[in-house]
């Protein structure tokens, strides 16, 4: 498949609307600078978290997969000044890389990077009776993406948006018999998704500089 035109389509919308601050740029170069994988979302991406934020009225947001923290950027600005962004990391190096970016954006009080385990985190966060959140975004390893929807339902609310990325993995969900991990981890989450009654949901498929992909969108009834 020829890229290129989804690459420049995606340049033009984001250099319209999606513009990235000194703050996300630097956020990208520490990427490449602490050989850290390049799969964070387009600006494209974070601008359309920033929105669903603003459209959920999000006071509270969950997130799974920090990385360096871009998208943690761009949700978190969307916050109200007393909100808060709780996210999770399990590569400490990372988390590390993270904290210094979200630091660097002003976003210090408004964001909790935890670093650890998701499964072990979300467990604790539940048996503690943590707040629930407002809108939760998971962008972690794939293969467990069932489990985690299960734990995100348990920190959720009626009317919270659930937002999970990478899960049309370039259309090869389509492979009954694929043995990619984490493809398969996208087929059963898919598949769950599909049948989970506690959510209205749909699958947006999406095109751009990250090829091509695709969003579960979800709300918990």
């Amino acid at each position: 498949m020829d890229n290129t035109l989804f690459e420049n389509v995606d340049k033009y919308i984001g250099d319209l609307l999606a513009v990235e601050d000194s703050a996300l740029k630097k956020t990208i170069q520490s990427i490449s600078d602490n050989d850290i994988p390049s799969i964070s979302v387009s600006a494209n991406q974070g601008k359309f978290l920033h929105i669903m934020a603003l459209l959920c009225h999000a006071n509270r947001i969950l997130e799974l997969g920090t990385l360096a923290g871009y998208s943690t950027i761009w949700m978190a600005r969307a916050l109200p000044v007393n909100g808060k962004l709780v996210t999770v990391e399990f590569n400490e190096q990372h988390a590390k890389v993270a904290q210094k970016n979200i630091d660097g954006a002003g976003l210090t009080a408004r964001i909790e990077l935890r670093v650890g385990k998701a499964a072990d985190i979300l467990a604790k966060m539940i048996a503690d009776k943590e707040e629930a959140f407002d809108m939760i975004f998971i962008d972690a390893d794939k293969p467990p993406y069932a489990e985690y929807f299960g734990y995100a339902l348990s920190l959720a609310k009626p009317g919270t948006l659930i937002i999970c990325d990478n899960v049309i993995r370039d259309g090869k969900i389509l492979d009954k018999n694929s043995t990619d991990e984490n493809v398969k981890g996208a087929q059963r989450f898919n598949k769950m998704l599909s049948q989970n009654a506690k959510v209205t949901a749909t699958i947006v498929a999406t095109v751009g500089v990250k090829e091509f992909d695709g969003m579960a969108i979800a709300v918990v009834k």
